[in-house]
């Protein structure tokens, strides 16, 4: 399947890595895809470190396992840097996207030197000044959408416009600031030299 895409993301419990992942493969679905969205449960506690996965194509998909040699990685939390071999059978041609404020040198560091693409943004900051608190996985789930290319920024906004109007219907307030946070990250996704 050359067409098929294969992300694996890296968080902590509670960050909504799990969510974002899902959420992905809703609005990768809704744009007439075929998809997998599914978590990788280790000990289920706050804090400690997750993963969850993501296949992506234009016709079936056959396989049926984690992913061990994703074309790209979202890094929810990087202090999972220092725990994580987040870079573990990355492929070159692929990227990792990184939720930090580190430069391009220190990240190239902590990647062991991956000679792949590293994206970063900033997502607390997006969070914060989009919806008032940190909630990390919405600005993620834009910023993959805008690197990978799975689909066009519009249909991921117009998938998440409905999503959230269902998701929230009992707290519409939150709708306007989650639909910020993903347009705000969209242009804050920033490629390392």
């Amino acid at each position: 399947m050359e067409d098929l895409i294969e992300i694996r993301w890296h968080g902590r419990g509670g960050q909504g890595a799990k969510t974002a992942s899902l959420l992905l493969a809703d609005a990768a679905f809704n744009t007439g895809k075929y998809i997998q969205g599914f978590p990788e449960y280790g000990p289920e506690r706050m804090g400690a470190p997750i993963t969850a996965y993501n296949r992506i194509s234009n016709s079936p998909i056959t396989i049926h396992s984690n992913i061990y040699e994703p074309d790209y990685v979202v890094v929810v939390d990087d202090t999972l840097l220092d725990a994580v071999d987040v870079t573990s059978g990355l492929k070159k041609s692929g990227a990792i996207i990184i939720n930090t404020t580190k430069d391009g040198e220190v990240l190239k560091e902590k990647l062991k030197n991956y000679e792949g693409n590293i994206y970063t943004i900033d997502a607390r900051k997006v969070s914060i000044e989009a919806l008032g608190k940190y909630f990390p996985n919405t600005p993620m789930l834009a910023a993959i959408v805008k690197v990978s290319q799975v689909m066009t920024d519009e249909e991921l906004l117009k998938d998440m416009e409905g999503s959230f109007k269902h998701k929230f219907a009992k707290k519409p307030e939150v709708i306007e600031g989650n639909m910020k946070a993903l347009q705000l990250a969209l242009t804050e996704v920033k490629k390392v030299n």
